[in-house]
């Protein structure tokens, strides 16, 4: 009996480490070399601090919970990224749809390219009901109009869509009436060529606190460190070139840590924002996010305000988000 126990032992235990390094081959071993700290801001980016701060604190402080709820929150919320992609000279389009009776709206801006080819950056503006989002996704849409500030009238070669998405959070969250969900479905029916999608999802908040940082399943925390202080790059295995590409470039200007996954989408977190209605219509996308409830007690609390941001290392990952775009959509340097 013992010889039969101790061999299905060894097998269940090489099971497990054929598992784990297929993980690591396929899913986790990330090109680039990563750095320890972040780095200081340059005069440049402090301009850029400043910009997200005051975008947060509109939608988190000023505008507050904004969701099917708080429908007018919602509304000016949707107005108030309308206005920012008019003030750097994109036009702004609304992509509606009816829910319950009442209209939705994706807002869209775009930077024409030379080819028909798409680079999509995405983040949702809703929040989840009774708390005003300004990590989750206050600071996605903070650094999205960032991003259209920065690229508004570059022209490269593939298209530049920015696209802020109405109705991410439950009871919508991976249903078809997901605004990314029903928007990612139209471009699919119109045939739109996107090449990558980049969903900004709850990216402002970072600790240097041992410990500081969980993961979804125990064999996770093998692989990744357990201080909070680094921004996450996620895909599933379809995305996983475009995890590795867009981690390279970011981790080559050495700005802040980060860390990258291509992994299997039934585990959780792994899915968890608007990437997953591109996967579901077969485009590649990632998300990049500083783990949300891995790290962050005011995930979808109250307390999720303006004041818990880290607006320094916030504003190095956007600065070094703008590259990762350059490189996608082969944009001038």
């Amino acid at each position: 009996m013992w010889p039969r126990i101790l061999f299905s032992s060894l097998r269940i235990v090489s099971a497990v480490a054929a598992i784990i390094a297929l993980l690591w081959w396929f899913g986790v071993r990330m090109p680039g070399k990563n750095v320890s700290v972040a780095a200081p801001l340059s005069p440049d980016e402090m301009a850029l601090r400043e910009e997200l701060r005051r975008d947060v604190q509109t939608l988190a402080g000023d505008i507050g919970e904004r969701n099917m709820i708080r429908y007018s929150q919602l509304n000016a919320a949707a107005e108030f990224i309308e206005n920012s992609f008019s003030r750097v000279g994109l036009q702004p389009r609304r992509d509606t749809y009816e829910l319950n009776g009442r209209a939705c709206h994706n807002i869209e801006g775009e930077i024409h390219g030379v080819r028909p080819e798409i680079v999509l950056v995405g983040a949702h503006y809703d929040s989840v009901f009774g708390g005003p989002g300004a990590n989750d996704n206050g600071s996605g849409v903070a650094a999205l109009l960032a991003l259209a500030r920065s690229f508004s009238g570059k022209i490269g070669q593939q298209t530049l869509r920015f696209v802020a998405f109405v109705n991410e959070e439950p009871p919508f969250f991976q249903t078809t009436q997901m605004g990314s969900f029903v928007y990612a479905s139209r471009c699919k029916q119109r045939g739109d060529k996107i090449a990558a999608m980049i969903s900004l999802e709850t990216t402002g908040y970072f600790s240097d606190a041992p410990h500081s940082q969980k993961y979804p399943a125990p064999g996770l925390g093998i692989f990744y460190p357990t201080t909070a202080n680094f921004i996450g790059f996620i895909g599933n295995f379809h995305s996983r070139a475009l995890v590795r590409r867009a981690i390279s470039i970011f981790r080559a200007q050495q700005k802040i840590p980060s860390e990258g996954a291509a992994l299997p989408s039934f585990i959780p977190g792994v899915s968890w924002s608007d990437q997953w209605s591109f996967w579901q219509h077969g485009y590649p996308a990632i998300m990049v996010t500083d783990t949300a409830l891995f790290r962050y007690r005011h995930y979808h609390e109250p307390t999720d305000t303006p004041d818990k941001l880290d607006y320094d290392r916030f504003a190095l990952v956007v600065s070094g988000l703008e590259n990762v775009i350059v490189d996608l959509a082969d944009l001038p340097r």
